[in-house]
């Protein structure tokens, strides 16, 4: 169980982070960890949840929350980990060890980092510090004072880190790899001096002179444009000490000298005879870990053995891994350190293994040990018996004198290298079981381990540190190629052989077949390849080449998984989309979301998918390519699941979003009903899915309708509704047409009513009346046709819109009015207020206020729909701008500022701007001028 502050706010445990719900939970979760193991008081939540007047039953909400974390917490086994959610008088104590929270371990690691005297070992632990920041904290919880406060200490807490790390780097001599990690937190932080004191620096010192002046100069523009002062002493001495040429790119300052790679030399170390009989400077790991002097195993003759190298030779045209090399030297310098190097098939493990291990040879005087675990190959797996005896005879035990029992050459090879510096490595492991009786005695050894799979028992028991190997970015991967093609062939067609890269996956394996086959043929360019490899068809059959390629490395990982994640895998290989969840994973495969979220796990565990975020999973391009081959004939079946799956999970997000509406209550003839459905606790988090799985419901109607299937078409983009209203300005026309398509494709004309309806206010929304008008005039007898009198009086509204922006007010009216008598004839309270709140709008504008007042009051008095804060927003803006123009200007600028606020709270940008629009006709309040600015930047970032 972990606790997170350091980004979203969350509850991460071994089967996933908890469902925290709604963001007044979350901040109160948030609060309690702020002052973990201290009481926190009721008024100090009370002030967590709330910036104004808390509401009358305030303290029965906190309650109701603590409730659900304390449920939350029992259900995740919290007890075990030593957290508790206690209850003292009129306060909360949420106790927990502070080794479970990620804002405790970051200053333990800052305090530590103070305590280093070698800068390297500082960087390693500011970089760890770091790297526990997954995001802005307290990310997911409400903005009130107190947790703003909080975030933003925190925020400085991480700035002052970064300044930290740059200096240690700067002492290394490392000034460039100071300024990449200054000028990205310079560029979010512009007024920041110390930071762009700091990255000026950076740049004079290594080198970039005018990078630096023309960083002082925008600095000094922004301070003054933006505050009106000058710089401060810092920059200024900066700029002074750049102009001066001190401490630049030529000679390097004292304390600046560049560091060599590896371990620390221990310069008063014994010289130590090489096998050539010349000496050389033994290097130990760590500092407070020297190498003990151990007797030299000893051959049946009685000589000394020589110095035992199971290496493989060096793998060739080895790119990139930088951070990857970084974190297996700070792992191997722990205390009998076990390296667990795990990551994809032909992701370059090994190769990354062995690089490290040839690159520091002297850290391991007693010998470098490598045995093929075969856990993941046609060929029979070594028994642990064999290994060891190997190991045995290469650390100079006679042949006779190795035990016939695993457990003896085991016991024996440890008791060996209790002593020992030796490295260690075991690759291609299966899993734990076959690591254990291969492990080293001695304090001072070093295991290396590599396997397709995570090995969390390995991480249990012999607290070995995982260090994760991805994919190669694609400048890493066109190095690659230009390592066996030649530089020049790759600098001829720098956009193919990056092209090349991304078909590749950013797979090593993948990039190396493909270099093979165009290293033999020197005819064909990488242009040609790419066209070749861009076919889906046949891209996997195309990295393959003799016995090795990307098939055969995913065939030897999948033979080893039980048989249903192995169908489920196949089912993913159909997915649409581009990530799933659970309930998504079940709907293809024909199972329910336990099933499917444990076939997930073994399925990441085999790293044959990747977590890419809580509950967000997804497949490497080329992995699901050979997933789909698993099971080809599965496809329309894993189609028609996880369409079905959309439409029934996007129907439960638009009635918990909007709970009055109903844009298609008729489910498909045929339609199959997943095994479970998604539940949505609030409006946010229904509103929260539908903006994550935009992009998959657009690619999954387009699915549909390439299959013919237009009635889940239509649906599932039309379900889409409250986030389109919500973000109407954000590019949905394309989608939207192929709704319209795929109805009219069926010759249904209350799906074609339906879509138009939609597709028309977009188009109004966008300034696109001409075209809105031909969209909407069919709509009011396509639903007249269809018996659809909601469908035809939504249409109606939507077209009165139209007509109003063109000047036809009276026809607008009418048009409204005819819609206000369909939705009372239903009757329907949701259409009912649509079609008020528009004719208040209409009347307004025709200079009738007291009838925009009545109307909008008869729709207020409809509700309560709390939830909707648009319709709330809108109906106030109405009423507020009526008693304006009623010449109550008291309670109209009351009104008004009251829906700017409810929308700036509700995240309703486009509401506030129209709000505050109306205010600064009446009022010049330089806090309404500053709102309506931020809310027009909003809107215009957002689309």
């Amino acid at each position: 169980m972990e606790f997170r502050l350091l980004g979203t706010v969350c509850v991460d445990t071994l089967t996933g982070p908890l469902p925290l719900g709604p963001a007044k939970r979350r901040s109160l979760l948030a609060a309690l960890l702020l002052h973990a193991n201290t009481p926190v008081s009721m008024a100090r939540l009370t002030d967590c949840l709330w910036d104004e007047e808390p509401p009358l039953h305030a303290r029965t909400v906190i309650q109701g929350h603590v409730s659900r974390l304390r449920a939350l917490l029992v259900g995740a086994d919290a007890q075990a980990y030593g957290v508790e959610l206690a209850t003292l008088g009129d306060a909360y104590v949420l106790r927990a060890p502070e080794t479970l929270l990620d804002s405790q371990r970051f200053e333990e690691l800052l305090m530590l980092a103070r305590e280093q005297r070698d800068p390297a070992d500082t960087v390693l632990m500011l970089k760890e510090a770091l790297s526990l920041w997954q995001g802005p904290a307290l990310t997911g919880t409400f903005a009130s004072a107190p947790l703003q406060a909080a975030a933003h200490a925190l925020e400085e807490s991480r700035l002052s880190t970064v300044e930290q790390l740059a200096r240690a780097y700067g002492e290394l001599g490392e000034h460039h790899r100071a300024a990449a990690v200054l000028r990205a937190e310079a560029v979010a932080h512009p007024l920041r001096e110390s930071l762009a004191a700091a990255l000026m620096t950076a740049l004079h010192r290594s080198g970039r002179q005018s990078e630096a002046l023309d960083c002082f100069h925008r600095t000094r523009r922004l301070l003054a444009d933006e505050l009106g002062i000058d710089p401060g002493r810092e920059l200024a001495d900066a700029y002074a000490r750049i102009l001066r040429g001190e401490g630049g790119g030529g000679p390097v300052a004292p304390g600046d000298t560049a560091k060599t790679a590896g371990p620390p030399v221990h310069g008063g170390g014994p010289a130590a005879p090489h096998a050539s009989g010349a000496t050389q400077v033994i290097a130990p790991r760590a500092a407070v870990a020297p190498v003990h002097a151990a007797p030299a195993p000893y051959t049946a003759a009685g000589a000394p053995a020589p110095v035992a190298d199971l290496l493989p030779r060096a793998p060739r045209g080895f790119h990139g891994r930088g951070a990857e090399l970084t974190a297996l030297s700070r792992a191997a310098a722990g205390e009998a350190p076990v390296c667990l190097v795990t990551g994809p098939a032909g992701v370059g493990k090994t190769a990354l293994a062995l690089h490290w291990a040839r690159r520091t040879p002297a850290a391991f005087p007693d010998g470098r040990l490598f045995a093929d675990l075969r856990g993941f190959g046609d060929t029979a797996e070594p028994t642990p018996l064999e290994v060891l005896r190997e190991f045995l005879l290469a650390l100079g035990v006679a042949p006779r004198r190795v035990p016939e029992s695993m457990a003896g050459a085991a016991a024996l090879f440890r008791s060996l290298t209790d002593r020992l510096s030796l490295l260690v490595v075991l690759d291609n492991a299966r899993d734990s079981a076959q690591v254990r009786p291969l492990l080293p005695g001695g304090a001072d050894c070093v295991t290396l381990v590599t396997s397709r799979h995570r090995l969390d028992g390995l991480i249990a028991s012999d607290a070995a540190v995982p260090v994760p190997v991805d994919i190669l970015e694609p400048t890493d991967g066109t190095a690659l190629l230009a390592g066996v093609l030649g530089e020049e062939r790759v600098l001829a067609e720098p956009v193919a052989a990056r092209r090349l890269a991304e078909l590749c996956g950013g797979l090593p394996l993948a990039l190396r077949v493909t270099a093979a086959r165009l290293a033999g043929r020197p005819q064909w360019t990488l242009a040609a390849m790419a066209e070749e490899l861009a076919d889906e068809r046949s891209r996997l059959s195309y990295l393959d080449v003799e016995d090795t390629g990307v098939s055969a490395a995913l065939r030897l990982t999948v033979q080893q998984l039980p048989p249903d994640a192995v169908h489920h895998l196949g089912r993913l290989g159909h997915h649409p989309g581009s990530h799933f969840d659970p309930y998504t994973a079940a709907a293809l495969a024909g199972s329910d979301p336990v099933t499917a979220g444990a076939a997930l796990e073994r399925l990441a565990a085999a790293h044959l998918v990747t977590e890419a975020g809580p509950g967000r999973w997804i497949l490497h391009d080329l992995v699901r390519l050979y997933a789909r081959g698993l099971d080809p004939a599965a496809a329309p079946d894993a189609l028609i699941g996880v369409l079905d799956h959309y439409i029934a999970t996007a129907l439960a997000a638009a009635d918990t979003a909007e709970p009055g509406g109903e844009p298609c209550f008729v489910l498909p003839a045929d339609f199959h009903a997943p095994t479970a459905t998604r539940d949505f606790t609030d409006r946010a988090e229904a509103m929260s899915w539908l903006a994550a799985e935009r992009e998959d419901l657009t690619l999954a109607a387009a699915a549909a309708r390439a299959a013919g299937l237009d009635d889940r078409a239509w649906r599932i983009i039309l379900l889409q509704w409250p986030h389109v209203v919500w973000r109407v300005r954000d590019g949905w026309t394309p989608m939207l047409d192929l709704a319209l398509a795929a109805a009219v494709a069926r010759e249904d004309p209350y799906a074609e009513s339906r879509v138009r309806n939609l597709l028309g206010w977009v188009l109004t929304e966008e300034g696109r009346t001409g075209e809105a008008v031909a969209m909407l005039e069919p709509s009011p007898g396509l639903a007249r046709q269809a018996g659809d009198r909601l469908g035809e009086a939504t249409a109606l509204i939507n077209l009165a819109i139209v007509q109003a922006e063109q000047g036809g007010l009276d026809v607008a009216m009418e048009g409204c009015e005819r819609a206000l008598e369909l939705a009372r004839e239903e009757p329907d309270a949701h259409t009912e207020m649509l079609a008020l709140q528009h004719l208040a709008r209409m009347q307004l504008t025709a200079g009738r206020p007291q009838d925009a007042l009545d109307s909008a009051r008869t729709a207020f008095d409809l509700g309560p729909e709390h939830e909707e804060a648009a319709r709330r927003v809108l109906l106030l803006s109405v009423s507020g701008e009526a008693r304006l123009a009623l010449g109550a200007e008291e309670e109209g600028i009351r009104l008004l500022d009251e829906a700017a606020a409810e929308a700036e709270r509700a995240g309703y940008d486009e509401g506030a701007v129209r709000a505050l629009e109306a205010l600064l006709r009446v009022t010049a309040s330089p806090d309404h001028v500053r709102r309506h600015t931020e809310a027009t930047r909003r809107l215009t970032a957002d689309g």
